[in-house]
């Protein structure tokens, strides 16, 4: 394995930080992301930023086997107290978040600088290459579905609060305003920002850009929302279910591809206006979701918000769109100006956006390269058609046990070859952890237990 040297980051790092002192930044904020979604953080003095910036800090391995219970590790042969990484944070995406303090997101390295092959940014980063190679441009669109809830995890009233109504702004007009500000100063971009169908919850979406600069900005949105809201004596819940039997909260994503100026998902022959590689590309989807569901939304929660009825893709199938469809295809045109796009709609926040994205992106290119045939578009509720009509259309239903769903992902190769067997293994690693110790709760338990297990 090729040695990786940063070799420009301690000269770069030694001509921020004079401005970045002048901005008023005393520390530096460091992140990476496990496998269990869990974000980890180190931080530094600004004057350190060249070293975690290139050796990087000490880690020890088992930061990818942390588990949501706040106490567990998943120890494995290969994850132990044995052994020492280095977490390198990227300066190019280096960002202020104010009041002293700035961000930038992190990868893991082995100790002679090659890349580790846990990491999930680095993961992210191997398929986004391979595009690249392949000679597709493609940029992703986050969305982000959040609670907001008492510091205690508890419910905040709600006795004005109307589906996507304006008293949910008005009643947060602070909140809704600082986090605007905040995220202005830190130079993250946000598309909309409302109330969403659930009491006191709100979505975010970002625009579309590069891959693994897609998924930083969706880390640096936690970070922002979750500061603002601590502010104002409220935690920001990213479960996927944060109480039993309410509306889920997702974190769907939306992502489009070019190969040189020709987009493959409008101003094509095929259907909808598809070229034959978007076809393709929305089939490699399909056709690996079920096995991509314990990364895409793997957790003990998920299962609860993965069912018909929820806006959740609880079906396997693709339509123009169509809410209720695990793909959801949005056409171009003058409502659309950025194009048309894919959505996948069945990713929660209790997943590592980084290998959500590899997993999701893998899967298109896969398609393209096999040239798979996209399935019959399902232009209906899915729930609405009988169990005949669902197995003469291939419509499966995505799984709402967290074992079975997690025997697709171990047992898969392609997303083995996709994510690489270490980031696999990890994933399924921490997750039955979950299933193991926890699995016998009710929902209102787990619901309570984990309602702030991906909070920041």
């Amino acid at each position: 394995m090729a040695v990786v040297r940063t070799k420009a980051a301690k000269p770069l790092a030694a001509a921020a930080i004079a401005q970045l002192e002048a901005d008023g930044v005393a520390t530096l904020i460091g992140t990476v992301v496990n496998a269990a979604g869990l974000t980890h953080a180190k931080t530094v003095p600004l004057r350190r930023m060249g070293a975690f910036a290139d050796p990087g800090l000490g880690a020890s391995p088992v930061w990818h086997a942390f588990a949501i219970d706040q106490a567990g590790i998943v120890f494995s042969d290969a994850i132990s107290p044995v052994g020492d990484q280095r977490i390198r944070i990227d300066l190019s995406a280096l960002r202020i978040l104010g009041d002293g303090l700035a961000w930038a997101p992190g990868a893991f390295f082995n100790q002679d600088g090659s890349p580790d092959p846990y990491c999930s940014r680095g993961a992210l980063s191997r398929v986004e290459d391979k595009l690249t190679e392949a000679g597709i441009d493609t940029v992703v669109g986050h969305e982000i579905e959040f609670l907001l809830v008492g510091p205690d995890g508890g419910r905040l009233p709600s006795h004005l609060w109307a589906q996507y109504g304006l008293a949910g702004v008005l009643e947060y007009e602070g909140f809704v305003r600082d986090v605007t500000d905040a995220a202005t100063g830190s130079g993250l971009a946000i598309e909309q920002f409302h109330p969403e169908y659930g009491c006191n919850q709100f979505e975010i979406s970002l625009p579309p850009q590069s891959p693994v600069a897609a998924a930083d900005a969706l880390v640096l949105t936690r970070i922002i929302i979750g500061r603002v809201a601590r502010r104002y004596g409220m935690r920001v819940s990213l479960s996927p279910v944060p109480f039993a039997g309410s509306v889920g909260s997702g974190s769907h994503q939306h992502f489009s591809m070019k190969r040189g100026d020709t987009p493959l998902f409008s101003d094509g022959t095929g259907v909808n206006g598809m070229t034959p590689e978007g076809e393709s590309a929305v089939a490699g989807l399909i056709a690996g979701l079920p096995e991509a569901q314990g990364v895409l939304a793997g957790s003990i929660i998920s299962g609860l918000r993965m069912q018909p009825g929820h806006w959740s893709g609880a079906y396997v199938c693709w339509g123009t769109e169509n809410r209720e469809a695990a793909v959801r295809y949005l056409i171009g045109g003058p409502s659309n100006p950025l194009g048309a796009n894919v959505e996948v709609k069945v990713i929660d926040s209790s997943a590592n956006p980084y290998f959500a994205t590899a997993a999701v992106l893998g899967l298109a290119l896969n398609g393209i390269e096999r040239g798979l045939t996209l399935p019959q578009e399902t232009t209906v509720d899915p729930a609405t058609l009988n169990d005949a009509q669902r197995d003469e259309a291939g419509i499966v239903q995505l799984r709402e046990n967290q074992s079975d769903a997690l025997d697709a992902l171990d047992g898969s190769s392609l997303l083995r070859e996709i994510l690489g067997d270490q980031a696999v293994d990890s994933v399924v690693a921490v997750r039955r952890y979950e299933q193991q110790n926890f699995g016998d709760l009710s929902a209102e338990e787990l619901t309570e237990k984990f309602r702030l297990a991906w909070s920041v």
